[in-house]
């Protein structure tokens, strides 16, 4: 087994074992060197964001001092959620490296169809646009600011 995928699949252990949340594990890796592990801490935290690649990140983002993680690679045991997908891409991780897929998941009680056919279809009866002119402005107003930080 690949020596960063192990220790992603150590930290899914640890959560299994401790009951903290479900079988998932995440690495990440800068210059062949490891910045950041967690497992998915959902039960434990009841935060239902505390999946192992999001507390991955916060962790990694932590440990550089940085919320952009160009550069880093991440190793995780599972095919990314679509959550966890944003918050990759918001991270600008170069390269993902995963071992089960979202079907393995599911076959193990972790069933994430709902949320994909949410994020492919638009589904007007979930998502539903409500005072678009005025959110627009907060565009506006963010481009005009003349101290904002990219990201």
């Amino acid at each position: 087994m690949n020596l960063f995928m192990q220790e992603a699949y150590n930290e899914a252990l640890k959560g299994i074992n401790s009951n903290e949340g479900g079988p998932f594990g995440a690495v990440i890796v800068k210059n062949d060197k490891i910045i950041a592990k967690a497992h998915n801490r959902v039960i434990v935290s009841n935060d239902p964001t505390a999946h192992a690649e999001v507390n991955a990140i916060r962790e990694a983002s932590k440990q550089l001092q940085n919320f952009n993680l160009s550069g880093c690679e991440l190793y995780t045991t599972c095919e990314p959620c679509p959550m966890c997908l944003g918050a990759i891409l918001w991270a600008r991780i170069d390269k993902v490296y995963y071992g089960a897929t979202k079907e393995d998941a599911k076959k193990g009680g972790f069933d994430d169809a709902f949320f994909y056919e949410v994020v492919e279809s638009n589904q007007k009866e979930f998502l539903q646009q409500i005072d678009a002119p005025k959110n627009k402005e907060l565009f506006e107003l963010w481009l005009k600011k003349e101290d904002r930080v990219e990201y």
